[in-house]
């Protein structure tokens, strides 16, 4: 057969049902095979949105994501989301397509080194050198995307190698030397923890994607449970653990609660599970925790001790580790009644500094309000897209996500534009969900053309402009560190978001009276196909509680 043909073969192999994509010349084989392929194709409007999509898809399901691009600039336009994926250890596969091999290194028209660009940017990357490789290439590629710690992976294929007949047969065995992700931990290491967290007075569980990743939210609220372990969780890994919930301190780090970020700050004794102590957690290193000795639990090894020494380190899967560590513990005989001294510390910190914002006091409508509407509305059982500034932290704080894969967000890239292609991958992998996105002005506008996308293919995402007219982080960061003076931040000329939402064929809605916003709410989730709700928020918010850049937990603002 054909080896675009052969491709299709492949993807259906790996449980693929469907893609994100934009055809090019130097991919068009790949979409002749998938007019009869077997396998629902997504149109995109630009390779970007595809490569979010897949992503959405992929923290939606737990599955691999699929993206297609074309050489050149199809290939280039998904570096970000490639880069987006390496950060947050999402498993996609990004199939690009490359011009013809008599070209290569001749500047041949839309010729890219996609595979050496974005070397520092993939887990892993195959550059086709014969056509007889593809099947294996695919095969191993989702082997790695989605295996030890999840991440991007890069298969490229010259588009006269897709076209030519090769004898396929499925590729079963695997043989990579090279790769073998530890997942079962040391037993040693495992009951060392077991030994230290049953003798710690002021131990904080601190969670991340990791447990979202792999799949262990009911090991770690058991292993919690056993002994009434406080708990937070990264921006990354909310969910993981239920919220509300009692032994749930909230989101740490630079706009978490003040309660987490001052346990970890008093704590003897941090757990951290899935997560990689990055700058928007520790803030100054050197302040970090000044108290604690670390236990670190990773499916990475290169994440251990790469910003905060660990003292007792274990390499392997989240799951795996977390089972052992429930039953080692157990088999101790913890004396539960040393915690309450540490629970009547933080119960204080609850109650003097609790989450709390100034309401309007007319009709206007206060962001964080907007998101509490949205949790009131769903009852926290909606999928939950965001983009990236202010909203994105005031959806962190104030929707409750009682699971994981509830929360999609761009945490370690940071990237603007991702939550409306993100939102159209998560219902796409998971049909008669509610999903909703939470966007601000700015980042709307970086991605606002899969807006066709979702009125083509009728995906019933529901899309909340949080719009201020401001590039509202930078604002705020430029309010408080840089003397108000607000240089490039006033986006007062974007357009009418309900016109823009119409012209593409969706539903667009306007809102701005806080009085009516729940019933206004629950109207715009119950409105058929794609919806794009424009919220006029207080211009001037900020978000807070804040760590200072560089500065100290127990040095909280606002």
């Amino acid at each position: 057969m054909r080896a675009v043909d052969a491709v299709m073969e492949c993807l259906k192999a790996e449980g693929v049902d469907v893609v994100f994509g934009l055809p090019g010349g130097a991919n068009i084989p790949t979409y002749d095979a998938l007019y009869d392929g077997g396998i629902r194709h997504i149109l995109v409007r630009h390779e970007a949105g595809g490569g979010h999509a897949a992503e959405g898809y992929a923290k939606a399901t737990g599955k691999v994501g699929v993206a297609l691009a074309t050489s050149g600039p199809g290939a280039t336009n998904l570096i970000t989301p490639i880069m987006d994926a390496m950060m947050d250890s999402v498993p996609v596969v990004f199939i690009t397509g490359q011009v013809r091999t008599e070209l290569l290194g001749t500047d041949g028209f839309q010729e890219a080194d996609i595979f050496g660009m974005t070397m520092p940017a993939v887990k892993h990357s195959f550059m086709v050198q014969h056509p007889l490789e593809i099947p294996r290439a695919l095969r191993e590629a989702f082997h790695i995307a989605r295996s030890g710690r999840p991440g991007p992976v890069i298969v490229d294929i010259p588009t006269d190698y897709s076209r030519a007949d090769i004898p396929y047969e499925p590729v079963t065995d695997l043989h990579l030397p090279g790769y073998q992700p530890t997942t079962e931990g040391n037993t040693k290491q495992v009951r060392q923890a077991a030994k230290a967290l049953a003798a710690a007075r002021r131990p904080v569980i601190y969670a991340g994607g990791g447990v979202v990743n792999a799949d262990a939210a009911e090991e770690l609220a058991e292993f919690a449970r056993i002994d009434r372990f406080p708990v937070t969780c990264t921006l990354m890994g909310l969910g993981a653990y239920p919220a509300p919930d009692p032994q749930w301190l909230g989101m740490l780090g630079m706009h978490g609660t003040r309660a987490a970020n001052y346990a970890m700050d008093e704590a003897d004794l941090i757990c951290c599970v899935g997560a990689r102590f990055d700058d928007r957690i520790t803030g100054k290193l050197s302040e970090f925790a000044p108290r604690a000795k670390f236990i670190h639990i990773d499916v990475d090894p290169a994440e251990i001790s790469k910003n905060i020494p660990a003292h007792i380190p274990i390499v392997g899967d989240a799951k795996n580790i977390l089972g052992k560590l429930i039953r080692e513990y157990r088999a101790l005989d913890a004396d539960p009644a040393r915690l309450e001294e540490w629970w009547q510390r933080i119960e204080a910190w609850r109650a003097k500094h609790p989450l709390r914002y100034d309401d309007s006091e007319g009709t206007e409508i206060k962001p964080q309000r907007l998101v509490q509407a949205l949790n009131e509305v769903t009852g926290g059982e909606a999928i939950v897209t965001s983009d990236v500034g202010q909203h994105q932290m005031w959806a962190a704080q104030y929707y409750d996500f009682p699971k994981p894969r509830r929360w999609i967000n761009s945490g370690g890239l940071g990237t603007m534009g991702f939550g409306l292609p993100a939102a159209i991958g998560a219902a796409v992998g998971c049909p008669g969900q509610t999903v909703v996105c939470i966007t601000g002005d700015g980042s709307i506008q970086m991605n606002a053309q899969e807006l066709a996308t979702c009125a083509q293919e009728n995906i019933p995402v529901k899309v909340f402009i949080a719009n201020n007219g401001y590039l509202g982080m930078v604002r705020q960061w430029q309010e408080l560190f840089w003397d108000k003076r607000y240089s490039a931040v006033d986006m007062g000329h974007h357009p009418d978001f309900v016109k823009l939402a119409e012209a593409y064929g969706c539903t667009g809605v306007r809102l701005t009276d806080k009085t009516t916003l729940v019933d206004d709410v629950r109207a715009a989730i119950e409105t058929p196909g794609p919806v794009v709700v424009d919220v006029a928020v207080t211009r001037e918010e900020n978000t807070y509680p804040m760590i200072s850049p560089g500065g100290a937990a127990r040095d909280m603002v606002g």
